[in-house]
């Protein structure tokens, strides 16, 4: 049954309508004949020979040999060191390579936190972040000030990397008004631990509004590479789908950082249907009215103040 359903799945994948006999004989490296046998199913593909084609013909071993109610899920590694965040990073490239980096992919970001894609950079609040995952995330990590923390250079290599395939592509962002709470409640507690210097916890909260106002600005009618839409009711959870004309995957958090990662038909087509479902009853702020625009946009803004004027507070009467 398995093999049969394998077969059909390359069909499918076969655009060109080239000869599966001979396009499988090249994938295993066998004779003509060896490749008809298994084609017409006289012979079965070795696991190992699965494998290969199930790479080569890009198809979804969900589909092939998972029942209907199971899905096979990749998962991220596990992050406990800065050569695991870079190799995190890595890997993640790797995963949106196989789509094209222009506005024929489209992103959907169900945005509980501040997206990914923003805070891996070069500035302040991108270093911050770094600073927060690893001391999250690394177990037997020492307590270290944000100060005597140092960037290495292939986390920010990979950061870039993702940073830039994320601005040439089709982005569609759905926020909330808590959208920044972890964020902001992530530079306070650093202040409150000794950890973070109230000088840079003020530059975290300036640097925080320059990139909400960053998309502000980008949140525009003629902009049609970038959509902003405001849903006041959903839960956001972080899952993030990638699409193109050909395949979609879905991004799914388990931890902070840990994604599990499919391509199974059936759920990529059902989270793209609940993604297209909540944009209808979501707020697109680029073609908003000005006033629900700067409502959403000055609430943001509001409370970094609020959160900066904690920390000043504290600074002068600690």
């Amino acid at each position: 049954m398995y093999q049969k359903l394998l077969i059909q799945a390359m069909h499918k994948k076969n655009a060109k309508n080239n000869s599966l006999i001979e396009l499988v004989s090249a994938v295993l490296d066998i004779s003509y004949d060896a490749s008809h046998r298994r084609i017409s199913m006289k012979s079965k593909f070795s696991i190992d020979e699965a494998v290969l084609l199930v790479q080569h013909f890009g198809i979804s071993m969900d589909t092939v040999f998972q029942e209907e109610e199971s899905v096979l899920v990749k998962k991220t590694k596990e992050i406990r060191s800065f050569q695991d965040l870079s190799n995190y990073l890595e890997s993640s490239i790797r995963s949106l390579n196989e789509y094209p980096a222009t506005k024929e992919t489209s992103v959907y970001y169900s945005a509980k936190d501040i997206p990914l894609f923003y805070t891996i950079n070069t500035n302040l609040l991108s270093k911050f972040k770094l600073f927060v995952w690893l001391n999250l995330l690394e177990f037997n990590r020492e307590s270290q000030s944000f100060e005597s923390f140092e960037l290495k250079a292939p986390t920010l290599e990979n950061s870039l990397k993702l940073k830039a395939f994320y601005s040439d592509v089709d982005r569609h962002e759905i926020w909330n008004d808590t959208t920044i709470n972890s964020t902001l409640q992530q530079i306070v507690y650093f202040f409150q631990s000794g950890l973070l210097s109230s000088e840079n916890a003020k530059a975290l909260c300036e640097s925080m509004k320059e990139l909400i106002f960053e998309i502000e600005n980008q949140c525009v009618p003629k902009n049609d590479q970038y959509h902003l839409y405001y849903h006041e009711l959903l839960i956001l959870n972080n899952n993030v789908l990638v699409a193109d004309a050909n395949q979609k995957s879905l991004f799914v958090p388990y931890t902070m950082l840990g994604y599990f990662i499919t391509k199974d038909t059936d759920t990529c087509t059902n989270a793209f249907d609940f993604f297209q479902h909540q944009l209808k009853n979501s707020k697109l702020l680029n073609k908003a009215g000005t006033r629900d625009k700067k409502i959403f946009f000055n609430r943001a803004y509001q409370k970094i103040d609020f959160y900066k004027n904690q920390i000043v507070s504290a600074h002068e009467f600690g």
